[in-house]
């Protein structure tokens, strides 16, 4: 552990921004300092936060599942950066967005919508797709970054087709190549050998979907309080996915679904670095540090945010090369190629708490700044 970062976010859980912390910071492989704080369920049990704590990554699941699968099929030449959907999925044959690319995907450059609840656009997840198609575009295409879920959903359903393997299948040769056996879709279920985990290994979430409700409601999917009754879960979420349209596509998405440990994304971690991966070439890691985007409002690589970005989460201290991901649950990854570092930090915001959830993006960069400064000073 390290002790000014372990007081940081000690202070912060008192401050009630979130129950529980779990972080992990690594330097050229590896792991140099790591803690887990608070408690990772408070209701209806109390259950401490440890080290093996298993957290709901949320959107971390683009980068560490979608994109990682991604980038070794653009490797194999499976697929390339410039194909387009309609190439892969019918669906597009009939649409405007026909000409959206694998790229536009994974630097969200599609002009897709931010977000819509797909639950509420069709009764069948098996439409999921259809369902994206028949969507407005929300932007131009390649002229801005628009950051959407809609992107790793379609990109998802690529590998699928391309590899004729659900997701979830497919990125089981990266959790055994790397020997993980704590990481997986749908936790709760058996799966990859095991019986599943119990409840107790896990971080809870939110009780109820209660902030996706009201945000169908502000935006119009829902005309009234009233509306919506039955499509939201109102008991404790705990072992299931936090995110409405993964759980209406059965806990596995190319967005959102992917459960694991701070040192399990670690060692996914590696995986993007050229010194480390075993996963790619070495060379094929240059995708996730290269700006696709320059020129726009957001400086993206495949499948992550780069710290250039002007208000990323990356903190004052990193390279600008640096890249990571957010996810809504509270969790984050970032990694810097030059130092060759690594910052993990999975929290459980949504959790025992009434709305709004805190935005912590600051605790994200006080935290980075602190590890980078305690690395800095060894």
């Amino acid at each position: 552990m390290n002790e000014q970062i372990s007081k940081f976010l000690l202070e912060r859980i008192a401050a009630n921004d979130f129950p529980s912390a779990v972080y992990l910071v690594a330097e050229k492989g590896g792991i140099i300092y790591q803690d887990a704080l608070g408690y990772a369920v408070v209701e209806p049990e109390r259950k401490a936060a440890t080290l093996d704590t298993i957290y709901d990554l949320a959107s971390l699941t683009k980068p560490l599942v979608t994109g990682l699968i991604a980038a070794r099929m653009i490797e194999d030449k499976e697929i390339y950066a410039g194909d387009r959907a309609g190439a892969f999925l019918p669906e597009f044959d009939r649409s405007g967005k026909r000409e959206t690319t694998i790229s536009e995907l994974a630097t969200h450059t599609s002009g897709y919508a931010p977000w819509i609840p797909l639950y509420l656009r069709t009764s069948n997840p098996l439409n999921v797709i259809e369902t994206i198609v028949d969507e407005p575009l929300f932007s131009t295409p390649g002229n801005s970054v628009n950051y959407s879920d809609l992107n790793f959903i379609t990109l998802a359903r690529i590998i699928e087709s391309r590899k004729d393997l659900r997701v979830d299948i497919a990125v089981e040769e990266i959790f055994d190549l790397l020997g993980m056996s704590r990481t997986s879709f749908c936790p709760l279920a058996p799966g990859r050998g095991t019986h599943g985990f119990s409840r107790a290994e896990i971080a809870a979430s939110e009780k109820g979907n209660e902030y996706e409700r009201q945000t169908c409601i502000e935006k119009g999917y829902l005309t009234t309080a009233a509306s919506g009754v039955g499509l939201f879960r109102e008991h404790q979420i705990w072992g299931e996915v936090h995110d409405g349209n993964a759980w209406f596509m059965g806990g596995i998405a190319g967005h959102a679904g992917l459960f694991s440990t701070a040192e399990e994304v670690f060692k996914i971690a590696l995986q993007f670095m050229p010194n480390y991966t075993r996963f790619l070439k070495p060379e094929t890691c240059r995708l996730f540090r290269t700006n696709f985007t320059k020129g726009m409002n957001e400086d993206r690589s495949f499948a992550f945010q780069l710290a250039s970005t002007d208000g990323s989460t990356a903190g004052m201290k990193m390279s600008p090369e640096s890249f990571g991901h957010n996810g809504f649950t509270g969790t984050s990854m970032w990694i810097d190629p030059v130092k060759e570092r690594i910052f993990v930090l999975l929290t459980n915001r949504t959790h025992n708490r009434r709305l709004p959830f805190v935005n912590i993006n600051s605790v994200r960069r006080h935290f980075h700044d602190l590890a980078i400064n305690a690395l800095d000073s060894i």
